[in-house]
């Protein structure tokens, strides 16, 4: 692969003028049997590179872990990506934001309680010192200067909404340089921040939906000479949980793609192919309210979750048509879907029964303990504790992280929701030393801002009737093992109340992609054949999450569904179109 430099007019490759045409694809959001699809349409688009971040906290869950196997073999990846002919933009954070648990950053360094992320904290460059190596010593053969597909590799991301520390920028340079990064560095802030977000000797790049020419001239303003290149030209956008599905409409995102590639700018289009936050990896905002996303991250892209062409990507090739050669091949077809499916969940297994199965020993203190110091990264914690009277109880929280279903006997007596800023509730104790039960569900970490260090679980004290109570057990609950649990058939028409996990099967015989509705289900968590496809819940704007092709089988498939409330059916279905919700007009 030919090498990237920055020349004063603009990029060189092979010593040849080059503009960078590419889309936004995360490897960790696809299923990796669907990479080469995804990566062939990016081709087909008209794109000459992709565009990927690395999420540091899939790929060390735990300290001194590093990971590239099945959904995160990175160097697979990178190898399809250069079997296509494509580039490859690499965006190794160590915070990548993304709408990512938590920027990408793991949850581990939270275990220090005064712990400054992004930031030259002795104790996180050290962290970060020790990923950058474990990934470079992985992907290191795939920079160009090594004839790899990485052209150029980001330092940070959108630092400037964060911090202005340009030493903690110049740091970050340094570990890259010194684990063995030679391909040109970038920058990437929006308009008003490039000046905070960027260092002196590295390219900057600037990150919009609309306003072209203004972020343009703000970029011209910190950088006179040098390419010109949006990193992150928005062409949709994400949803959160309560929210309404987010659209940009085909028309209006094509004329802003032409304004960009007709200033003789780079772009990389942000998303190309969203995905999906599989398992319990979405992230979450906070500007006073906390605010978690949704599972789909289909972000109205070009390709939509499932991998099939949307109005956007005819839209987008035939503007790139007119600055770029576009294959001279059809615009793919969409992929076969699955027929309409009635699967009955026929057995069950309550949650609180079935505690010694599902987690770790219960840590014993008398507080409670955080997901981050029982060393968890996603799912759930268990709190118990005993009430010291009986009657009318006023329980408070000071901090809920992030949403907390309170049991007194087993019996359910409420909610508890951070993002509704509640702390208190009130019930009846049925006797003296009744056992309380919180379960805390981590709904995902904050990913943008200065509330990114964000602790999960009962936070502060917790008091009955102004009394702290002390003696707590503190249990992880992963719930990564949807297998774990001791099922047995459910007996009575109607479903037990949550939270429960249920089983049953459906037989498949050719199988293809698709999508499962949860109608009549309140909140929870969906596997198929053990694979987490991620969290529902009524509330919208999606109603079905994406079912990938490579999951299922030929014949017999297993349907696992935690549901943390309760249902008003014992069935869910598998159809051949999605619902992400009402689009707000």
């Amino acid at each position: 692969m030919p090498r990237l430099e920055i020349a004063a007019d603009g990029f060189r490759l092979d010593d040849r003028p080059f503009r960078i045409i590419s889309g936004g694809l995360h490897y960790f959001r696809v299923h990796p049997e669907q990479w080469a699809d995804r990566l062939h349409k990016a081709r087909l688009l008209g794109l000459n590179t992709v565009e990927t971040y690395v999420p540091w906290n899939l790929h060390a869950p735990r300290r001194g872990e590093f990971h590239v196997d099945g959904g995160l073999d990175l160097p697979r990846f990178l190898d399809l990506a250069a079997a296509e002919g494509l580039h490859v933009l690499l965006r190794p954070g160590p915070y990548i934001c993304a709408e990512w648990e938590g920027g990408g950053l793991p949850s581990w360094l939270l275990a220090d309680e005064d712990i400054e992320m992004r930031s030259r904290d002795p104790r996180y460059l050290k962290a970060v010192d020790d990923y950058l190596g474990a990934l470079m010593a992985t992907v290191g053969p795939y920079l160009a200067t090594r004839g790899g597909p990485v052209i150029a590799v980001q330092l940070e991301n959108e630092y400037g909404a964060y911090g202005d520390d340009s030493g903690y920028l110049a740091d970050l340079a340094e570990l890259l340089h010194r684990h063995g990064v030679d391909v040109p560095l970038f920058t990437c802030d929006q308009p008003s921040d490039l000046k905070r977000g960027g260092l002196d000797g590295v390219l900057r790049t600037v990150n919009f939906g609309s306003r072209v020419d203004a972020g343009l001239a703000a970029l011209r303003t910190q950088q006179p000479e040098g390419p010109l290149m949006c990193s992150e030209f928005w062409i949709g956008w994400f949803d959160r949980w309560g929210g309404t599905h987010v659209t940009r409409s085909a028309e209006d995102a094509a004329a802003d793609l032409d304004r960009l590639l007709a200033a003789g700018a780079s772009v990389n289009l942000y998303m190309f192919h969203g995905g999906t936050n599989f398992g319990f990896t979405n992230g979450a905002n906070d500007k006073g309210t906390y605010r978690p996303t949704v599972t789909s991250y289909d972000y109205d892209a070009p390709l939509d979750e499932a991998g099939d062409p949307g109005p956007k990507y005819a839209a987008f090739r035939e503007v790139i048509a007119r600055y770029a050669p576009v294959p001279d091949e059809p615009v793919p077809a969409p992929a076969p879907k699955l027929a309409e499916t009635v699967a009955e969940l026929t057995t069950c297994a309550a949650l609180l029964d079935q505690i010694e199965l599902l987690g770790g020993p219960a840590v014993h203190a008398d507080h409670p303990v955080t997901m981050e110091r029982l060393g968890q990264p996603f799912g759930f914690v268990l709190y118990e504790t005993t009430l010291p009277d009986a009657g009318r109880t006023v329980l408070r929280v000071d901090e809920v992280r992030d949403r907390a279903q309170v049991f007194v006997d087993g019996q359910p007596v409420g909610v508890l929701e951070r993002e509704n800023h509640e702390h208190a509730l009130t019930f009846l104790a049925p006797r003296r030393g009744a056992r309380l039960a919180v379960l805390v569900e981590n709904q995902g970490r904050v990913n943008y801002g200065r509330a990114m260090h964000d602790r999960k679980g009962l936070l502060g004290a917790v008091t009955a009737n102004g009394l702290t109570l002390v003696d707590w057990h503190s249990r992880p609950l992963p719930m990564d093992d949807p297998s774990a649990p001791s099922y047995t058939a459910l007996e009575t028409s109607a479903p037990p109340v949550g939270p429960a996990f249920h089983r049953g099967h459906v037989d498949i015989d050719r199988p293809a992609d698709g999508f499962i509705a949860l109608d009549g289900w309140t909140k929870g968590l969906v596997w198929i054949n053990g694979f987490a496809l991620g969290r529902y819940w009524s509330r919208g704007p999606q109603t079905t999450l994406y079912v990938p092709a490579p999951v299922l089988h030929a014949g017999r498939n297993e349907i696992t569904v935690l549901e943390l409330h309760g249902s008003t059916t014992r069935t869910v279905e598998l159809r051949g179109t999605p619902d992400l919700g009402i689009v707000e007009d």
